[in-house]
């Protein structure tokens, strides 16, 4: 089972601190898809304002996570070293569970179908086997990588 830890996920994604939103790739399979996780720690930048009295994870950052998962399964793909997975779209997601600290939230994007530098995902995070949120994602495949 192929994973990587943080160091080797930031070979492949541009994104740092505090936007990487990975911690652990648990198993990937180049161009097919990838499993991650996120530990979602009380000490994220985004819980001083989302929402002081109740903390929660904001749904954009979750479905970027989720993006994160599949720009992993693009991105590890030889020929697509170095480059960059914009995040073109979502369609139909669905939020069926909040993020508080203190939660796991496993990651999980199959790539469905790929037309050019365009790709489509079908996402899924969930939080010990409960789905937190599910949506398609859609990919642009851009040039080298700064």
């Amino acid at each position: 089972m192929p994973t990587l830890d943080i160091e080797q996920i930031k070979e492949i994604l541009p994104h740092r601190y505090p936007f990487l939103l990975i911690d652990r790739v648990e198993d990937y399979n180049p161009g097919v898809w990838a499993q991650a996780r996120k530990c979602v720690t009380g000490n994220e930048p985004f819980f001083q304002g989302h929402f002081p009295q109740q903390a929660l994870m904001p749904g954009v950052l979750i479905l970027e996570a989720l993006a994160q998962t599949g720009a992993i399964a693009l991105l590890s793909e030889p020929e697509n070293k170095g480059r960059i997975a914009y995040f073109g779209g979502v369609k139909n997601a669905r939020f069926r569970r909040v993020v508080r600290p203190g939660d796991v939230l496993e990651l999980e994007c199959h790539l469905t179908k790929r037309k050019g530098s365009i790709g489509f995902g079908e996402a899924i995070a969930t939080i010990e086997g409960v789905v937190a949120c599910k949506a398609e994602l859609s990919f642009v495949l851009g040039g080298e990588r700064v």
